[in-house]
């Protein structure tokens, strides 16, 4: 029956090239040519071994391939609530789009969100609450005490997206809206290019594991090329990508084809070379060693802040890391703390899904060992995954951090519509892509002052949520201002919801729940140490 429909369409196509030869019409025999074309796309489909569907359903079977491939964008505008997209719903992003084109993101008729829903959030407000300030914006300076260049950072920054993921005129804008704002700007793994020169906007020089812009041609790290790079005036700050949200404890490849002359001249590798971010660092295997990186990346930029980003994992590692810091007596200026729900390009599925620590409970759990070490008075902490309005700032805030980082929520401000096409090549609104003619649709001067706009309307925002709570600056906010709703009856705090470390506690009594991971750490290796090693020779328990 399947091959007796496919030869009636051969006969169609016949009878129509018949009323093309006894008519004369040339369109009868493009109408014939178009259903022969069909035709042989049915006998195709029969013989093809590789899809079972056209296989049974020849032709007809091809709606179910155009329906895959309009599903996304059926569900996003027609199917999907305003609070029901993922990773971020509708009225965010509408909110992040207002903010950007000088709105200020308004909503009629009430709240959307179910408040008696089991985690929702909110901050309290005050009887006494105040006018928001006015003057600049608040500042958290980044520099410990071996810090001879101390940096006064934003509250809400750009965060690590590399050009190359990233088209220059995307870089382009979102340095010129920093330029503009006077924000940072992370530059991501793919290092400095010549897009993020143009405007002179502040930059965060990251250096990742394939340390491109400051690397030997084995892959190693080179000294003096990033001596270079990071003693530029514009560059004021280092930040060492240990693992990132998206993909935590997986390198990366950039395929040759995609290396063209701009993106070796940013990475330091060779035009059309296949390039690998491998899964972790050369530079340094152990906490000492990477205290001692720091310390090395510090002298060579000459005194600038450097601090590391990294998604958590195993806590035992980072206190690992926490005891080669009280080792060498040598610290970090800041550390970035990134979610799991991060990631701006792509990663595997499984890890974006499943591998990683969300950023709440990763923040809060960097922030409790930095106090019971000692050390959070001399670092401090960003917030990175899926910060985007004032509120996030606020509770990322509460939970232990004193500044924080957008990339998604920037690449909105740049025209993002979350077609999530960033691997492909193919983004419709030339942002994540190196196609010319779609980077073309991205205007840099008109996308700088949105991405302007969106920062500064976003800190105001958080500014107005703070004076609301009576509070007259950021260093007010504690766990104890921001509720959880933990069942449909109860709201509890954040101070009251979890255990909340003491300066110093871990050095003197570290608490159960700390324990093991504690005593099983050590500053010599990232490996786990004996517990009856470390009851005998543990040098910082006082």
């Amino acid at each position: 029956m399947r091959w007796l429909a496919v030869l009636s369409v051969f006969v169609v196509a016949l009878a129509v090239a018949g009323l093309g030869l006894l008519t004369g019409a040339w369109a009868w025999w493009v109408i014939a040519a178009i259903i022969a074309a069909i035709a042989c796309l049915g006998v195709y489909d029969l013989i093809q071994t590789h899809h079972s569907v056209t296989r049974n359903y020849p032709i007809i079977g091809h709606m179910r391939f155009l329906l895959e491939e309009i599903r996304p964008e059926v569900r996003q505008y027609f199917v999907e609530s305003n609070i029901e997209g993922r990773p971020f719903d509708r009225e965010l992003r509408d909110l992040v789009y207002d903010r950007a084109k000088g709105n200020h993101g308004e909503e009629p008729f009430g709240t959307q969100r179910d408040v008696n829903a089991v985690g929702y959030e909110f901050v309290a407000h005050s009887l006494r609450a105040k006018p928001k300030p006015d003057g600049p914006q608040p500042r958290v300076r980044l520099g410990g005490p071996h810090c001879t260049k101390p940096y006064d950072i934003a509250l809400l920054n750009v965060s690590a997206m590399s050009f190359g993921s990233m088209s220059g005129n995307a870089i382009e804008a979102l340095n010129g809206g920093a330029a503009l704002g006077g924000f940072a700007h992370d530059t991501g793994e793919g290092s400095i290019s010549k897009h993020h020169r143009v405007r002179g906007g502040d930059l965060i020089m990251e250096v990742a594991s394939g340390y491109f812009g400051c690397r030997t041609e084995d892959g190693h790290f080179d000294p003096d090329k990033f001596a270079e790079r990071a003693q530029t005036d514009q560059v004021k700050a280092i930040n060492i990508k240990i693992s990132q949200g998206a993909k935590p404890g997986l390198g990366g490849l950039l395929p040759g084809a995609k290396v063209n002359a701009e993106v070796a001249a940013a990475r330091g590798v060779p035009i059309g070379t296949t390039v690998v971010s491998p899964p972790a660092h050369n530079a340094f295997h152990t906490p000492i060693e990477l205290m001692e990186f720091i310390a090395e990346l510090r002298e060579l930029s000459g005194g600038k802040p450097v601090g590391f980003k990294i998604c958590i994992g195993s806590k035992r590692e980072f206190l690992a890391l926490c005891k080669g810091m009280l080792a060498t007596g040598n610290a970090p200026d800041f550390i970035i703390v990134d979610g799991s729900e991060g990631g701006t390009g792509a990663g595997p599925v499984e890890f974006e899904d499943h591998v990683g620590m969300p950023l709440t409970e990763g923040l809060m759990f960097v922030h409790n060992a930095l106090v019971g070490v000692g050390l959070r008075d001399q670092i401090k902490i960003g917030a990175s995954g899926k910060v985007a309005t004032g509120i996030d700032i606020v509770k990322r805030i509460c939970q232990g951090a004193d500044f924080t980082l957008a990339a998604r929520a920037m690449m909105f401000a740049v025209g993002c519509i979350q077609a999530q096409k960033c691997h492909t090549n193919a983004c419709p609104v030339g942002v994540a892509t190196q196609d010319p003619a779609r980077a073309r649709a991205l205007v840099v001067t008109d996308k700088i002052q949105r991405v302007y706009q969106y920062q500064d309307k976003t800190v105001n925002s958080a500014l107005q949520i703070i004076s609301s709570m009576g509070l007259d600056s950021f260093d007010q906010l504690t766990p104890r201002k921001l509720f959880r709703r933990v069942d449909p009856q109860v709201t509890m705090t954040y101070h009251d919801l979890f255990e909340w470390l003491e300066h110093r506690q871990l050095l003197t009594h570290p608490p159960v729940a700390w324990h093991r991971d504690w005593v099983t750490a050590s500053a010599e290796t990232l490996d786990p140490v004996e517990v009856a090693e470390m009851a005998e020779a543990e040098p910082f328990r006082r």
